[in-house]
């Protein structure tokens, strides 16, 4: 859920329930329970004390650990701003930020050190003190993003404050795609979008999300059916077409091999229970990724 501090955000999970997540830059710090996320073919995993990072949109697949509503699953994120990340860029010094290739998957995981893991609870003690945030929470903001800069996750995180990086170029095409999801793909167009050559466009998009376009594209259409088929219920061609697939033998197909179940009936299962199966936002619990 959002909070009255921007860009903060809480999440609470009592069930282990997979969820089906469209992620944004991001930073997710476990404080009770534990997650693994499937993005692609990689696994990534982390519990109580360890933080998710997210430098990307990403279609990703969550599975929360050791959630009951005795025990549920606790966790904060805060949005990672490409703008206050330029501004730190500036006084970071060379050489202190770790070497992380530029084509690295945009997901990671990892512990959380005691400093981190100090102003996390500090910003959020800010939630008791509301007449303080306004002032405080900016630099409590700088600091969390000065410790990830300068931690073992540096490397990727500073490439969401370059503009002339590998990452912001391919992320305009991951816009694009999730703008424009039901439309055909070109790949060439994309390239030209990202300023690339077609086959160094593809090498980078790959290696930022683990998919390829066309993946990508497809579990983008599926999540956004998905959200459709709970609100328009028994459409499923209508819904087919209005994220792009022409046959809807195709779609049934794809959709029940993402989601397990075909489209009617988990829609169905879907309305009738209200807990959240999809986020478009985190990857971890709103759920938060």
């Amino acid at each position: 859920m959002t909070t009255p501090i921007a860009g903060l955000l809480l999440s609470k999970m009592e069930t282990e329930t997979p969820d089906y997540s469209l992620t944004e830059p991001l930073l997710v710090v476990m404080v009770q329970g534990g997650k693994r996320i499937l993005l692609g073919d990689q696994v990534f995993e982390y519990r109580a004390g360890h933080c998710l990072v997210v430098t990307a949109s990403l279609p990703v697949t969550g599975h929360f650990l050791d959630a009951s509503p005795h025990v549920p699953s606790l966790a904060m994120g805060l949005v990672l701003r490409p703008t206050v990340l330029a501004q730190l860029l500036l006084e970071v010094p060379a050489g202190r930020w770790s070497r992380t290739p530029a084509d690295q998957p945009a997901i990671a995981t990892g512990e959380a050190d005691a400093d981190l893991l100090d102003a996390v609870a500090r910003m959020l003690r800010l939630l008791d003190h509301p007449a303080d945030a306004p002032v405080l929470a900016p630099l409590i903001e700088r600091e969390i993003l000065w410790r990830l800069l300068t931690g073992p996750h540096g490397g990727m995180i500073r490439q969401i404050g370059l503009a002339d990086g590998s990452l912001s170029h391919v992320s305009r095409a991951i816009q694009w795609i999730r703008e424009n999801y039901a439309e055909p793909i070109r790949i060439s167009g994309l390239a030209r979008l990202a300023g690339m050559s077609p086959s160094a466009f593809h090498r980078h998009f790959r290696a930022i999300t683990t998919l390829s376009p066309l993946q990508y594209q497809k579990r983008i259409r599926l999540q956004e059916a998905r959200s459709l088929l709970v609100a328009r219920a028994g459409d499923v061609v209508g819904v087919a077409h209005l994220v792009g697939y022409d046959s809807p033998s195709q779609f049934n197909r794809e959709y029940r091999r993402l989601f397990g179940a075909p489209p009617g009936q988990d829609a169905a299962r879907l309305r009738a229970d209200p807990a959240p199966h999809d986020t478009r936002h985190l990857p971890c619990e709103r759920p938060l990724a």
